[in-house]
């Protein structure tokens, strides 16, 4: 055959023999195919198709056993019992750089495996190891001189592998003393280690399998970005660098589900059993019903995260009882759209919503989870049917009533079982002693403590955190406490760790219970300040340590389970039974309208939550009975109405929050009486239009008049309370003109939306208090000199309005905020008089939004804005010149700015603007624009590409879209693998406009792995960088260029090149029967190869039926 050196050799082995011979017997000698000039005698073509007929039929084997392999279960605790799983060579690392890393990821809480049994190891990997390599989540073999020579090892990294590929799990390799290049082609020690396996192996066909099998895993993994010791540094170094990383990836936790999980992964796997029972490509709804406190929100959030990443949209409705009561089921339809397609659409009605799921949803694989469903007509608006959702979705329901799941139509069900005794033992000694290490002598008393628990994962945690720290003697007399209450009266059992608390942190827990649940943690908390005259801050701590109150992360809202509430709800009622208004709160609403229709209250009475039906909203004309509750301290209204308003309420208020109360205006003479009163709320009052003399309110602290559209006058009095902290009025369309403020404990000032404002109030005093001031939907006439009052000020934001300022008023211009580092003026008109100004108020600034303003030119004096990074100036149309450059500006965004001048433009592509910097500007393209010269590469396309293999380059980029083309941003690959380019990513690729960035490699990619830093890879290995436009998943084609800015190197060979460096090397490569070892390069060669030998047969076979049909012809 002839030996061409430019033509690529494909080994190929063949089996060729009768059916009768063993399978070894089947391998002939070697066939040597070049394919350029394709010198293949006629009597090896049907040896080499017999050949190639098996190869197929024995990848398509492996295809059908990888199919029907079956993948291992996923374990509990956030899918993963492990987080870190540790594979070393005991003797090599464990008692040192293993041991460190095994400590440093430990303190940092990462939970990690470590196998400790390196002296017992057999040649066999034991089932429990296999067992913690499938639970775990990320792997980390520490590939050291020695770590091939052990079987073990070797074994425990292709079941690594395996995980790798078939569960997507993170392998993060670290080369210790070794090179990567070595582990990945089996050189030095690695060679050696893997000849002497083989040499013990030769006569064991099963072993040579295994032998291969840990052959593909080493280059596997070695092929893994990861880290390596070299250049030598501080081992200390090393490891905080990987702990750092593996920090990072599992911050983005899950949702959280409980703190001591115990007995869920048993149901957890039931539900998933019924999730999967049924077509994959179908849609199916599953109910999880029981009673309250069995933990169904725990069971479906555990559910989610152990199934989330199957699906391409994803929805956990959190308590939709309550916030369908409390935000209508149109904001809960807005929400699930958002989280399943990132649109925010707004909703008239529910009705308005059905097409809308139905629609945008229908095509998607959809997990929905709907938590706490109490009404059919829930359901209806957010899962109405199979066919709202696409192939493969999952609708998850939980609810306390099975009745409500029949009624819709799902069959599939899980009925929620309670904890049994184990599992409540063990529950109850993680929460009593916070170990597993319980003292013997507890053992007899704990069995007593859970025959009382009656298997309740709530009541457990209650009961376990009341005895937490305590004595026997001291259980012995809380359990005694038990002992008179019935073992199914849960209520009781969770007022036994109710009357455990001090008598005020009783009295908070009843309010909350009561009357704020669901309510912002800090309104609620200075509402409750206001009501005791100090802080509760503590008492809230102790509630949440006692398992009796908890803060929703997500809402931010004071939350506390079901059960909880209905036990304090409770211990207020057992105050009257009969009669509602002898309580101390009042909060049940058929409790109110009895007591207020029938004039029944009383002096008990200190707390009203009242939100009523709108059909019973006025059910006392006069209001008369409130004049009996003498102590009544805090009233929440947020439906009910009194002709006479505030007239008959107690002078001993202290928290009054009406929303929607029908007066017209506030009398002083009313007002007077309520010297006491620390926070008035009067919302959403649309016939209110004055608010009079409030000077008697001497002791306010908030007052709050938002969306009061129809007020027209404020009395100046509102300026002059000397206590007042927190002052709000939004939403109002009529009032001109606002008072004077000389308020120096002032905050928070909110003035939203008052789009007939003339001014900025005058400002009597220093407040340097106020942090932050938004104005939006003001148009204001003039911003006063005596805003300079506001002198530490951080944050100034004005949004849809007009900004002034006094005429030919110098004084001006000597204003400074030294502290004020945002300035957003977003759409107020902003003219290039006031520009400047603004600009010399803050120096310091680092970031600067004009966006939608009429200006024409950014002044000069916006580069003596040295920490200035960010400048916004999107849609700014008039906006021709940029005269000034701040010195530190990393980010310029200048989207439709279609008036700027080609100067201009020309400018912002200089290559001594970004030389020196970190850039990303964006900005329209000019026809007679394109890329700049000093991009040395350029491309069109939806790609461009750079490879270097010496020195980690920084580098300029630029990307010019055509017209009407956007593009979602840019990706990075590196060597295949896409990299998380972060900040880079924040803002899309505008159609008609040019985004030019630069960015340093070595930091982007520092961590990342993708690839390694270390010098010694870099020497020996081109690394293929490449940039991609693209729009979602589809490609955007672009003009592009890249520049690499100088390094200083030692040598003269080229660092970088924008052509493929291995195309121009002859490749040699070995394709055995094993098809599992061709890369792809080969298979691609062995496509070709196969491909020309079809043609030809096809066309052998052509012109030979051509020369049959011509003799038959002939005859």
């Amino acid at each position: 055959m002839n030996k061409n050196k430019s033509s690529t050799t494909i080994l190929v082995h063949t089996a060729i023999g009768s059916g009768q011979e063993s399978f070894k017997d089947h391998f002939s000698p070697c066939y040597k195919v070049t394919y350029q000039r394709l010198h293949i005698t006629e009597h090896k073509i049907y040896s080499f198709i017999f050949c190639i007929l098996k190869l197929f039929f024995i990848l398509f084997l492996s295809i059908l056993m990888a199919i029907q392999s079956p993948s291992s279960s996923t374990s509990f605790s956030y899918g993963f019992t492990y987080q870190v799983f540790i594979s070393f060579r005991g003797t090599d690392t464990r008692h040192g750089f293993t041991g460190n890393l095994y400590k440093a990821l430990t303190d940092k809480g990462i939970h990690t495996f470590i196998d400790d049994n390196d002296l017992q190891r057999g040649d066999e990997i034991t089932p429990s190891l296999l067992k913690a390599i499938d639970e775990s989540r990320i792997f980390i073999p520490v590939f050291s001189l020695n770590y091939a020579s052990s079987s073990f090892c070797l074994d425990e990294l292709v079941h690594i592998i395996h995980c790798y590929e078939t569960k997507g799990r993170l392998v993060l390799p670290v080369f210790f003393g070794v090179e990567p290049t070595n582990v990945r082609h089996h050189k030095g020690s690695y060679g050696k280690a893997l000849a002497e396996h083989e040499k013990r192996f030769q006569n064991d066909p099963k072993n040579m399998e295994r032998l291969q099998g840990w052959k593909e895993a080493l280059s596997q993994a070695a092929n893994l970005s990861g880290y390596h010791d070299s250049p030598p540094r501080y081992e200390y170094k090393f490891i905080e660098e990987i702990v750092k990383y593996i920090s990072n990836k599992i911050s983005r936790q899950p949702l959280h589900v409980a703190n001591y999980p115990v007995g869920l992964q048993s149901q957890v796997q039931r539900v998933k059993s019924i999730l999967d029972n049924g077509s994959d490509d179908g849609v199916h709804m599953v109910g999880i019903f029981g009673i309250g406190g069995l933990g169904k929100s725990t069971l479906a959030r555990a559910i989610y995260n152990l199934v989330a990443d199957q699906f391409e949209g994803l929805c956990f409705l959190h308590n939709v009882r309550m916030n369908s009561a409390k935000n209508n089921l149109e904001h809960l339809q807005e929400k699930l759209l958002f989280k399943t397609t990132g649109s925010e659409i707004n909703l008239d009605h529910v009705s308005d919503g059905i097409p809308i799921i139905k629609e945008r949803l229908c095509r998607k694989k959809i997990l929905l989870i709907l938590d706490d469903v109490d009404k059919l007509d829930q359901l209806q608006a957010l899962a109405g049917g199979l066919d709202w959702f696409g192939p493969g979705s999952r609708v998850i329901i939980t609810t306390r009533d099975k009745h409500l799941l029949d009624h819709h139509g799902i069959e599939k069900t899980y009925a929620v079982k309670g904890l049994n005794g184990t599992e409540a033992l063990e529950l109850l000694r993680w929460m009593a002693f916070k170990s597993d290490n319980v003292p013997s002598r507890y053992k007899e008393i704990l069995s007593r403590a859970v025959s009382y628990v009656s298997g309740l994962p709530l009541v457990i945690e209650i009961v376990g955190s009341n005895l937490f720290g305590k004595n026997i003697e001291e259980w012995k007399y809380i359990l005694d406490g038990y002992d008179r209450i019935p073992n199914k009266e849960i209520q009781k059992i969770l007022r036994v760790s109710y009357d455990a608390l001090e008598e005020e942190e009783q009295s908070v827990f009843l309010d909350i219970a009561c009357c704020f649940k669901g309510h912002g943690w800090e309104d609620a908390k200075y509402m409750l300040h206001a009501h005791y005259g100090h802080s509760i801050t503590h008492h809230l701590a102790v509630l949440a340590e006692k398992s009796l109150i908890n803060q929703y992360r997500e809402y931010g809202c004071v939350t506390l389970h079901d059960l909880i509430e209905d036990m304090g709800k409770e211990v207020v009622r057992q105050e009257s039974t009969k009669e509602p208004g002898e309580r101390s709160r009042l909060c049940c609403q058929d409790d109110i309208t009895r007591v207020l229709r029938e004039n029944t209250g009383t002096s008990k009475i200190e707390m009203i939550y009242m939100n009523l039906h709108s059909m019973e909203s006025v059910i006392d004309k006069k209001g008369k009975a409130f004049k009996k509750m003498t102590k009544l301290k805090t009233v929440i209204i947020e439906n009910g109405h009194f002709s006479e308003g505030l007239k008959h309420l107690p002078r001993s208020l202290s928290v009054l929050k009406w929303k929607g109360c029908l007066s017209k205006c506030l009398s002083t003479s009313i007002l007077n009486k309520f010297q006491n009163m620390k926070i008035l709320t009067l919302d959403d009052c649309e016939y209110l239009t004055h608010i009079p003399d409030v000077s008697s309110l001497s002791n306010l602290e908030k007052l709050s008049f938002e969306h009061c559209k129809n007020l027209i006058t404020i009395h100046n009095s509102i300026g002059h309370l000397s206590k007042l902290e927190r002052l709000s009025v939004t939403g109002y369309r009529k009032l001109k003109h606002f008072p004077p403020l000389g308020l120096a404990s002032l905050k928070e000032l909110n003035l939203m939306g008052g789009s007939c404002l003339e001014n900025f109030p005058e400002l009597l005093c220093k407040m340097a208090h106020i942090k932050e001031i938004d104005i939006f939907y003001i148009s204001i006439g003039k911003l006063p000199f005596s805003f300079q009052n506001l002198s530490e000020l951080d944050e100034f934001t004005v949004s849809y309005g007009i900004l002034r300022f006094p005429e030919h008023n110098d004084k001006m211009y000597s204003i400074v905020f030294s502290n004020m580092t945002k300035l957003s003026l977003f759409d107020c008109y902003l003219s290039d008089e006031c520009l400047p100004i603004l600009l010399k108020w803050c120096v310091n600034m680092t970031y600067l939004d004009l966006s939608y303003s009429d200006f024409k030119i950014l002044p000069e004096c916006l580069s003596e804005s040295h920490h200035l990074v960010e400048i916004i100036v999107r849609y700014c149309k008039s906006l021709e010149e940029i005269r000034g450059i701040p010195p530190n500006l990393g980010s310029l965004y200048a989207y439709e700015c279609k008036s700027l001048s080609s100067s201009c433009r020309r400018m912002l592509m200089s290559q001594q603007l970004h030389e020196a910097r970190c850039t990303r500007f964006d900005f329209p393209n000019g026809t007679e624009l394109g890329i700049p010269d000093w991009f040395e590469h350029q491309s069109r396309g939806d790609t461009i590409s750079f490879w270097f293999h010496k020195e980690i380059p920084s580098i300029s980029c630029i990307f010019i879209l055509p017209e009407r083309r956007w593009a979602s941003n840019f990706s990075l690959y590196v060597n295949g693998y896409e990299i998380e380019i972060g900040c880079y990513r924040s803002q899309r690729l505008f159609p008609d406009h040019i985004t030019l960035f630069d960015m340093k490699l070595e930091e982007l990619c520092k961590g990342q792995h993708m690839y390694n830093m270390d010098k010694g890879l870099l020497k020996s290995e081109w690394i293929h960088v490449e940039f991609r436009s693209k729009d979602h998943e589809n490609s955007v084609y672009a003009q592009m260029g890249i520049h690499v800015w100088n390094e200083k190197s030692n040598t003269e060979e080229e660092n970088v090149v924008f052509t493929d460096p291995y195309l121009k090397k002859q490749r040699l490569v070995e394709v055995g029967v094993s098809v599992e070892n061709m890369d792809q390069n080969l298979l691609l060669e062995f496509v070709v190869v196969f491909m020309v030998m079809t043609v030809m047969i096809l066309i052998i076979g052509i012109m030979g039926g051509y020369r049959f049909m011509l003799s038959v012809t002939n005859l």
